[in-house]
Order: C-alpha cells, then sequence, then structure tokens
C-alpha cells in the first residue's frame, strides 16, 4: 500500500540525513556505545544540519515548519542504521513544546536561539525515585524567595535523559499544596541552569538498553531559580504535562514502530547470508513463514504510526487515541524483534550485531511515557470502563 504521509521535501530530508548517518555516526557508533553517550560536540553537528531548528519560529532561528514528519524520518533513518544520536530526541520531542507553549516572548528570544545552535541542550525531569507513573506524588518543591525574585528548589530526580549534557533541564516541582479535590494541583515547571549553585548530577545510570543516551540521576540543594524561568502560570504544570503526553506517546509509538521495521531488515540480510547444513537460513519454510509473519505486523503498525502522525499533525490525536498507538506499536515492536533476534541465533545475543542492541533498546518502550498498563487503564476510560 502506498505511503501518503511523506512528500518530496520529506524525501529529500531523507536522503541528506541517511548520507550524513553513514558519514558522521556510523564509523564512531561502536565508540559511543563503549562510552555509554555521545559526545557532546556531535549536537552541534545535528544543529549544523538544522534539525533542532524545523519547527522552532523563523524569528527565533528556525525553519518554522509545524509538523513532526520530520522527526518521523529521524526515528526511520536511525533505527535503520541500527544508531542513535543519544539525547537529543529529548531536546527536540520533549523539551521544545513546552518552550513554544509556554514561553513568554521574552524567554523564547532566550531559549530558543541557543536551542536551535545546541548552545544549550534541553532535558526534562519529571521522575523521581519513588513515584514513577505518579507524578502527583513528587515531592520536590520549589518555594518562592521572601523578596519574589526567584525559587528555591529542592529535592531529587531520577531516569533523566540528557541529564549529563543538558544545559537547562525543565524541572517539575511542587510551588503549593495538593488540594483535597485534586491532588494534580500545585505542580510547577521551571526551565533550570544547570549551572547553578546547588544543581548536581549524580550517577550516569547504567541501563540495559539506549546505551548512547546519557540517563542520569539529578540533584537540587537550595538552587536559586530566577522566577523569569517559571515556564506558565504557577500550580498548573501537570496540566501542562498531560497536554503534551499524546505527542510523547506518539514519538515512542513511532520509535516502535520504526525499530520493528529495522529488525525485519536486518533478519532478511542475515539468514539471506548465512548458511546451515548446506543451505541458506532464509530458504527454509520456518523462517520465511516468521518473516512474513513479522512484516505483516510492521505493516500494520506503518498504519498506526502513519495515521497517528496525521492527528498529531493536525492538532486532533487524543490521549486515548495515542495511548492506543503506543500500546499497540509496542507489542508488535517486542514481538517482531524478539523474532528477528531468534533468526539470527547465537549471533543474535552479541552486541555487535544491530538486533542485539534493537532488542535491548525496544524493551523501554513499553515503560515509559507511561507503562502499557498505564495505557491500557486511559484506552478503557475512554471506552466508558
Amino acid at each position: 500500500m502506498r505511503r501518503t504521509v511523506f512528500n518530496e521535501d520529506h524525501e529529500a530530508f531523507r536522503e541528506t540525513l541517511r548520507a550524513f548517518i553513514e558519514a558522521e555516526v556510523v564509523p564512531v557508533h561502536e565508540e559511543w556505545f563503549a562510552a555509554g553517550q555521545v559526545p557532546r560536540e556531535f549536537y552541534y553537528k545535528l544543529a549544523e544540519l538544522g534539525l533542532f531548528g524545523i519547527s522552532v519560529p523563523e524569528e527565533f532561528g528556525g525553519a518554522g515548519i509545524d509538523s513532526h514528519k520530520f522527526e518521523a524520518i529521524q526515528y526511520e533513518e536511525t533505527a535503520r542504521a541500527g544508531v542513535s544520536f543519544g539525547g537529543s530526541g529529548v531536546h527536540v520531542l520533549l523539551a521544545l513544546p513546552y518552550i513554544k507553549a509556554l514561553g513568554t516572548d521574552e524567554q523564547k528570544k532566550r531559549y530558543l536561539e541557543k536551542f536551535v545552535s545546541a548552545e544549550e541542550m534541553w532535558a526534562l525531569a519529571m521522575t523521581e525515585p519513588g513515584t514513577g507513573s505518579d507524578l502527583a506524588g513528587m515531592k520536590t518543591t520549589a518555594k518562592l524567595s521572601e523578596d519574589g525574585t526567584h525559587y528555591v528548589l529542592n529535592g531529587s530526580k531520577t531516569f533523566i535523559t540528557g541529564g549529563v549534557h543538558a544545559d537547562r533541564v525543565i524541572v517539575c516541582a511542587r510551588t503549593s499544596a495538593p488540594t483535597a479535590e485534586d491532588r494534580r494541583f500545585g505542580i510547577s515547571l521551571f526551565a533550570v541552569d544547570t549551572k547553578s549553585e546547588g544543581y548536581s548530577i549524580g550517577r550516569k545510570l547504567d541501563k540495559l538498553g539506549l546505551k548512547t543516551s546519557d540517563t542520569a540521576e539529578l540533584a537540587f540543594v537550595d538552587v536559586k531559580v530566577p522566577v523569569e524561568d517559571l515556564l506558565g502560570e504557577e500550580n498548573k504544570g501537570f496540566y501542562y504535562l498531560g497536554s503534551n503526553l499524546p505527542s510523547e506517546r506518539w514519538g515512542i509509538a513511532y520509535g516502535a514502530y520504526a525499530q520493528a521495521k529495522a529488525a525485519v531488515r536486518f533478519a532478511k540480510e542475515y539468514v539471506q547470508d548465512r548458511t546451515v547444513f548446506g543451505k541458506t537460513v532464509a530458504s527454509f519454510q520456518n523462517t520465511k513463514f516468521e518473516l512474513a509473519a513479522c512484516q505483516a505486523e510492521v505493516d500494520a503498525a506503518e498504519a498506526v504510526a502513519d495515521r497517528a502522525l496525521e492527528a498529531l499533525d493536525a492538532g486532533e490525536l487524543t490521549a486515548a487515541e495515542a495511548a492506543s498507538a503506543k500500546l499497540f506499536n509496542t507489542e508488535v515492536a517486542h514481538r517482531v524483534i524478539d523474532k528477528c533476534l531468534q533468526l539470527h541465533g547465537g549471533y543474535g545475543f552479541m552486541n555487535e550485531y544491530p538486533i542485539a542492541r534493537l532488542y535491548a533498546d525496544n524493551r523501554v518502550n513499553r515503560i515509559y511515557g507511561g507503562t502499557s498498563e498505564v495505557m491500557k487503564m486511559i484506552i478503557a476510560k475512554n471506552m466508558g470502563l
């Protein structure tokens, strides 16, 4: 079936990005994998390529294209090559929407030019030790000073992707106690300068997958955050977070589809070259049937991903629809990648093969951005159950 989501401009971008990946990423990706992060300097190359400014308004140095289709192509091309761009996805997909939606004119002028150039890399800090998906239970606080010039931030965050390299972090913190009627009330968002006194990076976390992304623990001890760095209105942070969840979950859904598609490609290439009992693995009926079943699932996931992409660009993707796309595509990717690894045999268990790294990277898709169980709750509620 013919895809209709991408036009000639998108495909030209794909060719440019694919060439960039082959020249700048593939030759050094093993080094990044071993180091557990990409070099900070690499983000300047992504900025030069224009990746950070695609949807940033022109007056702030961007291209002003209000679409996620270029991000979708990045998901496909990085998965195809078996590489990643570290924590740069958080910079664009998670942090940028808050700056655009909540930032004042003064804030946008101050933040976005450095955002586009990679002079300032951004991350998003929501999760805390012991709270997980229960954001309303966060303990980090931000108290307004007596003179009203700054907030005093105290607390900690964990699982913060991009946390090591980040120059600014959007930190969620309690500015007021929850009410009896609404425990989600009282959370605010702050664009925190990571050079601030009292701000510290704890462990760079050793993860099962996503080895090239710098994921860290953060701690705040009496960090002074100027009132000019409050994003949006005080105490409404939880609702701001909720408004961006559909796009975040779309990103996970689309990335999972791209991983599943890449897994089929890796497996197909492997079984056509690998011989067993004097025949290629591809010549066995079981191999053909397994890969055919995987391809059918990828085709279905692609349709879901594309439909969600069109709805997101149109501003029509609902929370329940995003949850459904995430649940379906991450489950498909789980099944497909597992089968494709099996077709690699023992080599599928070796990190030198992209299928092994893909297997580990994919596992978190059913956890972050809301677990599969949370997705089912959202879908069920939308069904009136």
